[in-house]
């Protein structure tokens, strides 16, 4: 065959592999699957995540280091940080500073991931409010080019009326101001290994941001919003629908994806689910 023509050819299979690849999302991980690298070496961990094939991270600046320093370390090596984190005090409090601490780490996204409320009585009077700071702080970071998305953490699946508190959130909640992220553990372990699917069915668009974490088989879930550690394992091991849940997210608007392995055996268990979200046609 002659060079051009292999070439060609080349080109065509290669275009053809890549076209039958289910996951094709930019390589993102929340840092803090790293929380207990972080305090070891800030520069060292980001060597540890870029070595992992990386080019994403969601978080916030590392304690004792500024937010402009933490992203001129990032952007040196080669990681962006389309997501950072506030608190829902801070969002209730002084969203302007989130917006301040976001456009110093060039971030595009804010999320919250957890509602204060007293352990397993996660209650209406709490989405109730949860609704308004959201609402409130969500139009202040749209104003600012900033989209503010909540990170569901299970207790939510409280039944409300003919579905969950969840739901009562989500419709109850400004789509112009308030997007929402899902983490599939989370998901799985309050509303059942089918519920992930069935939220980016039902609310189509809402989810910009999502959390790939697997929960283990055999594990019955609950509303308290924690498990052990051990019940995280590697995206592919566990109880998801992966490939409906990425082909869904794909489908309906879910922009970032971020590995979080909250386990103790983060690197043995995170090339494990880059091999398997990979394999994904």
């Amino acid at each position: 065959m002659k060079p051009l023509l292999f070439l060609i050819a080349a080109t065509v299979l290669l275009s053809a592999a890549n076209a039958q690849k289910l996951f094709t999302y930019p390589i993102g991980v929340q840092t803090y699957t790293f929380r207990d690298h972080f305090p070891k070496g800030v520069e060292k961990t980001l060597d540890e995540i870029k070595s992992l094939g990386f080019t994403e991270i969601e978080g916030n600046a590392p304690k004792g280091m500024t937010e402009s320093a933490y992203k001129k370390l990032c952007d040196a090596k080669g990681l962006s940080i389309p997501s950072t984190g506030a608190e829902y005090d801070e969002l209730l409090k002084d969203p302007m500073a989130v917006v301040a601490k976001a456009k110093a780490l060039g971030t595009k996204f804010v999320m919250c991931a957890w509602i204060p409320h007293q352990r397993n009585q996660f209650n209406l009077e709490n989405a109730k409010n949860a609704v308004q700071v959201f609402n409130n702080a969500g139009k202040i970071l749209r104003a600012n080019g900033l989209t503010l998305c909540y990170h569901e953490h299970g207790f939510e699946f409280q039944p409300y009326e003919d579905g969950t508190l969840l739901d009562y959130i989500i419709k109850s909640t400004n789509p112009k101001y308030v997007s929402f992220e899902m983490d599939v553990l989370w998901v799985m372990h309050g509303g059942g290994a089918a519920m992930p699917v069935t939220l980016l069915n039902k609310y189509p668009g809402r989810f910009k941001l999502m959390h790939l974490k697997d929960l283990k088989n055999g594990v019955k879930g609950d509303f308290s919003g924690g498990t052990p550690a051990e019940n995280d394992v590697p995206v592919g091991a566990g109880q998801g629908n992966w490939k409906e849940i990425i082909k869904l997210a794909k489908k309906y608007g879910v922009v970032h994806c971020f590995i979080e392995d909250e386990s103790n055996h983060e690197m043995e268990n995170i090339p494990l689910s880059l091999a398997y979200l990979k394999s994904l046609k």
